[in-house]
């Protein structure tokens, strides 16, 4: 990492306009916060803060009417900031600030203030970097917190007392543990210690700042470290409780069952490396969410888990809700991934028939390959024997899928007669015997007992409606 800051040429009309600007106005300007730390650590951004002593407002309007082409700006007049898109970079403008905090609330009192105030108030010593953007010492580096220095390190410090910082906004708790998972960074020991010993403040935080957060974690490389972090913090029962319910592991006669929060943080980790999806992540992470619910434990059989997959369906659109993410078919996508991902692990366990091959494509339907995927993520043993068995199964059900696709093209099929069809075929209205006919219809062509065209669809249907008359009229 060089310590020098590296101004490239395509900012650099930008910055030199920035010099004008605080020349004319006479505001010192700085470049500041995750730029300066992302250029140092030699990661692209495109979003530049930058921090004037003087009236953000008023460098916005002078800064603006300096470059060319005219970029795009929104004033927000109550915070004293703006936001410039100028060639594609995202430049946000403010005022230095100093701030304080009531303990109730995390929206601080604002007073202008000067850079070395504007830096203190920031989270942590690697965002509170500063670059001169004036003549005198253009491109200079200001490190009043030995940010350069825990750079070096890798270390995630408060630039003040972290007790104080973290109770001031809680939600830097969780910036730490975002920022530790993002950069590959250790937080530093005091400064953990200060998040573990008030996790309660997070209280005060809105579940979309919390969720944003959590997102940003899933999108790392390996989620698992932040889930760590967040665990060991106790931050994890207050924003995440049933994942807390997932830790641990019980014993009953001398066997355990394996811990389910590390083996689900395992998966999740094992899936970044084939997708970016970032719904499919969430798949991972809650595939076994149901198990603290269904455990448990039979003299024979020893730990079970039965009906776990139904469970976990039931609960994501509970979770999804509280934690304020999708309620849309990217909560659906997930929630059947769930209910399904242990189907393919037990076909390929068996001997699988055609009939079963057939009603698992046409239930995972457009998800068939991201389930596929995600019971390969789904093995977490340590024994490599059974590891490699559960791979070459898996590989073996993947093989026979695509041979009955090319067979039969099940992918997205539906039955030849439809639902609409049964009620104008019988006129009856929609009711639950329209649902027993369309579904034993399914069953019966997935099971190779009717053939999938329409006349014999409609052979079997009356057959079948003559039963349903039958006990009716009983």
């Amino acid at each position: 990492m060089k310590k020098e800051f590296l101004i490239l040429p395509e900012e650099q009309l930008l910055f030199d306009k920035v010099v004008e600007t605080a020349r004319a106005l006479g505001f010192p300007a700085y470049l500041v916060g995750g730029f300066v730390r992302d250029r140092l650590l030699g990661r692209n951004s495109k979003d530049i803060d930058i921090v004037c002593v003087g009236s953000g407002i008023a460098f916005a309007k002078k800064l603006a009417s300096l470059l060319s082409p005219a970029p795009s700006v929104q004033f927000y007049e109550n915070f004293g900031t703006a936001a410039i898109n100028f060639k594609g970079l995202e430049i946000e403008l403010v005022g230095a600030r100093k701030e304080s905090y009531r303990s109730d609330s995390r929206k601080p009192l604002v007073e202008n203030g000067t850079l070395e105030d504007d830096l203190s108030r920031r989270d942590f010593t690697i965002n509170a970097l500063a670059v001169s953007l004036n003549g005198e010492n253009y491109g200079q580096i200001i490190d009043m917190f030995s940010g350069l220095e825990h750079l070096e390190q890798k270390i995630i410090k408060t630039p003040l007392d972290p007790q104080v910082t973290f109770s001031d906004d809680p939600l830097r708790m969780m910036r730490a543990v975002r920022f530790a998972t993002q950069l590959g960074f250790e937080i530093e020991e005091k400064t953990f210690k200060a998040i573990s010993t008030q996790p309660e403040r997070i209280k005060i935080i809105s579940q979309e700042r919390i969720t944003t957060e959590l997102q940003k974690i899933m999108a790392t490389a390996t989620p698992s470290v932040g889930y760590k972090l967040i665990q060991q913090a106790n931050l994890l029962p207050l924003i995440f409780p049933e994942l807390q319910a997932m830790y641990g592991r019980e014993q009953q006669n001398g066997l355990y069952h394996k811990d389910n929060f590390y083996h689900s943080i395992k998966v999740l980790d094992n899936i970044c490396t084939q997708t970016d999806n970032i719904w499919l992540r969430w798949a991972a992470l809650l595939h076994d969410i149901g198990k603290p619910t269904t455990k448990r434990f039979d003299p024979v059989q020893g730990w079970t888990f039965h009906g776990h997959e139904a469970l976990g369906a039931k609960m994501i659109p509970r979770i999804f809700n509280r934690l304020k993410l999708p309620m849309d078919m990217k909560m659906k996508y997930v929630q059947k991934l769930v209910e399904m991902h242990a189907r393919p692990v037990s076909l390929s366990k068996n001997e699988i028939t055609d009939s079963a091959l057939r009603r698992l494509m046409v239930e995972a339907g457009e998800e068939l390959e991201d389930l596929i995927t995600l019971c390969g993520a789904d093995t977490t043993t340590q024994y490599e024997e059974k590891r490699r068995r559960y791979q070459e199964n898996l590989i073996a059900l993947k093989e026979k899928l695509e041979t009955v696709e090319e067979k039969d093209r099940l992918r997205n099929w539906q039955p030849p007669v439809s639902g609409d069809d049964i009620m104008e075929m019988f006129n009856i209205p929609p009711s639950r015997n329209v649902g027993i006919l369309k579904n034993g219809l399914k069953e019966a062509i997935l099971d190779g007992l009717v053939k999938d065209e329409r006349e014999a669809a409609i052979v079997y249907l009356r057959e079948e409606a003559k039963k349903l008359d039958m006990v009716i009229n009983r």
